[in-house]
């Protein structure tokens, strides 16, 4: 009977311990505010996560990255767990190099807010006109997929142009200040050359069909599935709020951005937001994905659904 009552005991305990691993002690999850990304500072400002983890007792570290590449360098390093919002041509990169990023949730379709933006000294009126000329921007992004993309389409490649990588603070400092023909820029950035008289040469739209996700680490999502599915649960609720509190969420990014209410609505009308992958989506990366391997930006293929985490 003692036997009993011990392994009892025991179970109960090893139950208990196995409940507690289930949540970590904390999170650390990037705060991605740019271009517009709504759904991340909605969740951070009203601190969405913390309410949903109250109770578990873990702690949310929110982490300021912006360039893509770090964010992929942070995940691989474990000193990130999830990105609020990465694009999938980055994605696409990480995994093709054998760094295993899988999507937790939809963000965004933001087709409007990259673009190639040239100098208002350069006057560069096509991308053919790109050729021999400096461009400043962020390589293994989805504004570089553009860049190789609009290029391939007047059958040119990266070599006909001198590529500079910096990342988009800088790129808009490059071009503001004469130090580029060209810049890769997003959202506000965009804003802010066209109101300093520089010109958008072209757009991501039909040519790079761009989609932000909310991304995790691969490591993280099988320690931790439970936390993920949270996440991107708390995601998913952050967005049914923006939508039935447009102005309020409108005022939120204006706030975090520093920028006009107008500004804020143009982004946010640029953004496409949205939550649940769908075939479509699957069916753009694999496109994408055989664009970046032809092109030499990806190293080797993977299997597109298997970048789904469920």
């Amino acid at each position: 009977m003692m036997k009993r009552c011990l392994a009892f005991v025991f179970g109960l305990i090893a139950c208990g311990c196995a409940l507690a691993a289930s949540v970590p002690k904390e999170l650390n999850i990037t705060y991605v505010k740019a271009p517009f990304n709504l759904q991340n500072m909605v969740m951070k400002t009203q601190g969405l996560l913390e309410k949903e983890f109250a109770s578990d007792g873990m702690r949310i570290n929110w982490v300021p990255i912006k360039v893509g590449l770090n964010q992929v360098r942070g995940l691989m390093a474990g000193n990130l767990d999830m990105v609020a919002a990465m694009n999938t041509s980055t994605l696409l990169i990480a995994n093709g190099a054998g760094n295993r990023i899988l999507i937790a949730d939809g963000v965004a379709h933001p087709n409007d807010i990259f673009a190639i933006v040239t100098s208002a000294k350069s006057r560069i009126e096509s991308v053919k006109e790109l050729k021999g000329k400096r461009i400043v921007g962020p390589k293994g992004t989805v504004v570089h997929h553009l860049l190789v993309s609009a290029l391939a389409k007047e059958a040119m490649t990266a070599s006909d142009v001198e590529l500079i990588s910096m990342n988009l603070p800088a790129s808009l400092t490059a071009l503001m200040t004469g130090h580029a023909d060209a810049a890769l820029l997003v959202g506000p950035g965009i804003q802010k050359a066209v109101a300093n008289g520089h010109r958008v040469l072209t757009r991501a739209q039909g040519l790079v069909d761009t989609n932000l996700v909310m991304a995790v680490s691969e490591r993280f999502a099988k320690q931790y599935p439970e936390v993920v599915r949270r996440v991107a649960k708390v995601n998913r609720e952050a967005l049914q709020w923006i939508q039935s509190n447009w102005d309020a969420a409108i005022a939120i990014g204006a706030k975090e951005h520093g920028i006009s209410q107008e500004d804020a609505r143009e982004l946010a009308s640029w953004a496409n937001y949205y939550s649940v992958l769908t075939q479509a989506d699957l069916d753009a990366m694999q496109t994408n994905q055989a664009f970046l391997l032809k092109e030499k930006m990806m190293k080797q293929a993977v299997d597109v659904s298997s970048l789904v985490f469920r």
